[in-house]
């Protein structure tokens, strides 16, 4: 029962949606000690802890094992949360690891047009990553692994699904032009400091106090409380996705130091 998909999920791009990984990684994925000791009955609230946890993002490494990022996307696969708790998920941004663990979701099991319009907007992202890798530890940006998502056939060592080309659906009318940042800075039309760098958005992050964090937390945790599921929808149904943004309170304006959940890479 521990490597069944949850009765009742829909099938994704027509099947199984644990099968979205590869049978090889799959299975080590089910042999490896993380996921028997760690993955073991995690729901969409409890395995927000184990996310915040990651140190670094990745498929395999040594000698072709998983990861504990793949693992708890594998996890996901499994569960098959509401797509509200997904959006949750990917929109607290305090927790790095737990939007990237979120953005590789989506791209595997929404649509092609929720795909561009959730995932573009973090091409605003860059701060730090770790990726784990066969070859050891690499230094990439969350704007850089968001954009293979959308750009790559393959993204840590997992084959992504399919995506349609945002040109063509700009010209069927589903999606809106992309408006370019760099194109708009030159002809003066952005406000001033409207592209930060890395070391910026680095030290924003860093900003945010313990009371910010811990009402961010906990908003991902309330709506992961939502009431029984309907089966019924489509996992397409634009309306679903909707929610609320959590509010930053008061207090992470106060200068107080950062727990040491969220971690800036040096």
């Amino acid at each position: 029962m521990a490597n069944t998909t949850v009765r009742g999920a829909l099938a994704i791009h027509g099947q199984n949606p644990q099968y979205l990984v590869e049978a090889v990684i799959r299975n080590r994925i089910y042999d490896s000690m993380y996921w028997k000791e760690h993955c073991f009955a995690l729901t969409a609230e409890t395995l927000i802890d184990k996310a915040i946890e990651l140190q670094s993002i990745g498929g395999v490494y040594g000698n072709q094992k998983p990861t504990e990022f793949i693992c708890l996307l594998l996890k996901l696969l499994q569960i098959q949360p509401e797509k509200e708790i997904l959006v949750e998920y990917l929109r607290a941004d305090e927790f790095k690891y737990l939007r990237a663990l979120a953005a590789m979701y989506i791209r595997m099991t929404f649509r092609a047009v929720e795909v561009y319009d959730l995932l573009e907007p973090l091409l605003k992202d860059f701060r730090k990553l770790r990726m784990r890798s066969i070859a050891g530890y690499t230094l990439t940006f969350m704007d850089e692994f968001v954009d293979s998502l959308l750009t790559e056939e393959r993204a840590c060592d997992i084959i992504l699904p399919r995506l349609q080309k945002r040109q063509i659906l700009e010209e069927n009318g589903d999606i809106a032009p992309r408006k370019s940042r760099l194109l708009n800075a030159m002809e003066g039309n952005s406000d001033h400091g409207s592209i930060r760098g890395r070391s910026r958005n680095r030290s924003i992050a860093s900003s945010h106090s313990r009371g910010g964090s811990n009402q961010s937390r906990a908003s991902v945790r309330y709506i992961s409380r939502s009431p029984s599921r309907s089966r019924s929808g489509s996992p397409g149904s634009p309306s679903r996705f909707v929610s609320r943004s959590p509010s930053v309170s008061q207090s992470s304006r106060s200068g107080s130091p950062s727990p040491n959940i969220m971690q800036t890479d040096d």
